[in-house]
């Protein structure tokens, strides 16, 4: 086992791009290896060492690294960008692009997950214990498809277009999601536990189950009648029927 401790050395108030903060970057490296690795501070090219205090116990494989992340991450992104294995506990909030494009490994977050999260994962696990900002496990700026598989669990509340263009894995929010939830889904599957508004628009294939109430449907669904998941009864939706879409949203009655 490879334990690594990364503390800041200061409040960071500009925006930090870290995507060497991954148990693959920090497998099987020193200390002083792990300090060296290059992180972008705004516009400014700098190192982890000379933002964050590093600790190194062990060494591993990827499998084996696990990287404690103690103290406000808020302004440092794209943490477990492309991972494939191990774990991070980030003990605070994180900013944007957390998991981004990951394949394998665990990710936690005690605190707040900033937008995208998740953005085009195909594997491995995520829970935020905190709510998550907008695009929850979606694609970025002009890509056709968002999470591809893993799974994202936020304990708290989501903003809006949680999934968009989602075409695989799983995304459970225990409280409320923003609007658009699931929109121009092509597969994958949505557990919202509280409320939402108009989820599912543009959908072709994929499942999205609403545990509390919708404040406004989108016209673009059948109503089918009712079926029992999981012992519970709910509406049951297809659609988008506008494009012949294939997909299942279901409400509860």
């Amino acid at each position: 086992m490879q334990t690594v401790t990364i503390k800041p050395k200061s409040e960071l108030t500009i925006s930090v791009e870290a995507e060497n903060i991954s148990p693959d970057k920090f497998a099987g490296k020193s200390e002083k290896d792990i300090q060296s690795l290059e992180v972008w501070l705004g516009n400014h090219k700098t190192t982890l060492g000379d933002l964050f205090t590093i600790k190194v116990e062990g060494i591993g494989t990827a499998a084996d690294v696990k990287i404690v992340m103690e103290g406000n991450f808020s302004r440092v992104k794209r943490i477990g960008e492309g991972m494939t294995a191990g774990l991070i506990m980030i003990k605070g909030d994180v900013d944007m692009h957390l998991g981004a494009k990951m394949s394998g490994g665990k990710i936690t977050v005690a605190g707040n997950a900033d937008s995208w999260a998740g953005r085009e994962m195909k594997g491995g696990d995520i829970i935020i214990e905190g709510n998550a900002a907008y695009y929850l496990g979606s694609g970025y700026r002009g890509e056709s498809c968002g999470m591809r598989g893993g799974k994202i669990t936020v304990l708290g509340n989501t903003l809006d277009f949680a999934g968009e263009h989602m075409c695989g894995g799983e995304i459970y929010v225990n409280g409320n999601a923003g609007i658009l939830a699931g929109i121009s889904n092509n597969g994958g599957k949505i557990v919202i536990g509280g409320n939402t508004s108009r989820p599912g628009s543009e959908m072709s294939k994929g499942t999205i189950i609403i545990k509390g109430k919708v404040d406004e449907m989108m016209p673009v669904f059948k109503l089918e009648g009712t079926e029992a998941v999981d012992g519970v009864t709910y509406n049951k939706y297809t659609g988008d029927v506008i494009g012949n879409g294939k997909g299942l949203l279901y409400v509860l009655v």
